[in-house]
């Protein structure tokens, strides 16, 4: 039987940066500080930062911002959040320096809201353990750049799933709440049958307060072949189950080196034919939880080296407009094999290929979704 949270077709905005901070999403509030991720953020700024973090939580994304996603026919969003959604206690890491505990409280406060906000405006909501006690992957948008040690202490692994049982038992009975995802972007480091034994572990809690027709849970790919978890999702304690996938065209040399053309084919070609292969061999739906028309590393990643070789470059400004349109109108029709898709994000101060907002502005998005 179809669960009611998984027949229905996600065409979803990312607000990213809002909760977890990402210096490359909003550079102004890293002006003149050594910080690279949320955790030297909140160490380096000490006292300041609650006043700083506040005023960015209440600014970045508003009602109005729900609203106008509603608007264009947008359905969901994804929420990235950090491990310190609770506030303490929560494990140390080195990272953290003299303050055992330096997040910033009072988030779960602003999750609250735009699980409000949603519920008004008739949109979904993916809640997503984002940055994970120890970093899962490394990366800023994990917590702790350059750090990927969440999966070599208990201690990391028992404190992620006591936060996703806390959300379950928060948002149960929600009709905004349509999905939890367990952890975003599991570095590949991570070994398989390690993360495989926290999916049991992370599904299990949260399936103590979410019966399965009301909310489902969502398993990132880790960055490894769907079929490292052919047969997983068929053993008896997953039901209304969703993979995700996420998909980018300017993290890897043999991306960055392709013109145009080869981008258009990536997507519009491989994806698909990708996506309907992915889900028949996992036999459970697939999301593509994040992607985007950037073409350009040096914007998104502060720190990476070049050369980027550009696709987009040596075009005027009318081929350029053109080629982002055609990336965006590939990518869609790929991922509308998929049960849903999730735009990274919703608003960047910087990269408006990186936003939602500027990009339907500028035409390079349509104008609806529905």
């Amino acid at each position: 039987m179809e669960h009611t949270t998984t027949n229905m077709r996600l065409r979803g905005v990312n607000l990213g940066g809002w909760l977890v901070l990402e210096k490359w999403m909003k550079p102004s509030l890293f002006a003149g500080l050594a910080a690279t991720d949320e955790t030297t953020w909140c160490a380096e700024l000490g006292t300041a930062a609650p006043r700083l973090l506040r005023a960015h939580w209440d600014s970045f994304i508003t009602r109005e911002d729900f609203s106008w996603l509603a608007a264009r026919g947008i359905n969901a969003v994804r929420i990235p959040l950090g491990h310190w959604i609770f506030g303490p206690p929560y494990p140390y890491h080195a990272a953290y320096g003299a303050n055992p505990h330096p997040f910033v409280e009072g988030g779960v406060e602003v999750l609250d809201r735009a699980m409000d906000w949603a519920e008004e405006f008739g949109l979904r909501v993916v809640l997503d353990l984002h940055a994970a006690p120890g970093c899962q992957n490394g990366f800023d948008n994990g917590g702790i750049k350059d750090v990927c040690e969440w999966h070599t202490r208990e201690e990391y692994l028992a404190h992620s799933v006591e936060v996703l049982g806390r959300l379950a038992a928060r948002y149960r009975g929600r009709r905004g709440l349509h999905a939890i995802e367990v952890l975003n972007e599991p570095h590949s480091d991570v070994p398989t049958q390690l993360l495989k034994d926290y999916y049991r572990r992370a599904n299990r809690v949260i399936r103590a307060h979410c019966a399965p027709q009301e909310v489902a849970v969502v398993f990132h790919d880790g960055f490894r072949s769907h079929r490292e978890f052919l047969g997983l999702f068929q053993e008896p304690d997953f039901a209304n189950v969703l993979f995700d996938v996420h998909r980018y065209q300017c993290f890897e040399r043999a991306d960055i080196d392709l013109d145009i053309h080869g981008h258009l084919h990536k997507a519009g070609m491989l994806w698909k034919d990708e996506a309907i292969e992915i889900q028949r061999e996992l036999g459970v739906p697939a999301i593509a939880g994040e992607w985007s028309l950037g073409l350009d590393l040096k914007v998104v990643s502060l720190w990476a080296p070049g050369p980027y070789n550009h696709a987009l470059e040596h075009m005027d400004a009318f081929r350029q407009h053109t080629a982002l349109r055609g990336y965006a109108a590939a990518q869609l029709l790929a991922f509308e094999h998929y049960r849903g898709w999730f735009f990274w994000s919703y608003r960047t101060e910087t990269t408006p290929a990186w936003s939602f907002r500027d990009a339907v502005e500028r035409g390079w998005l349509p104008a609806g979704f529905q």
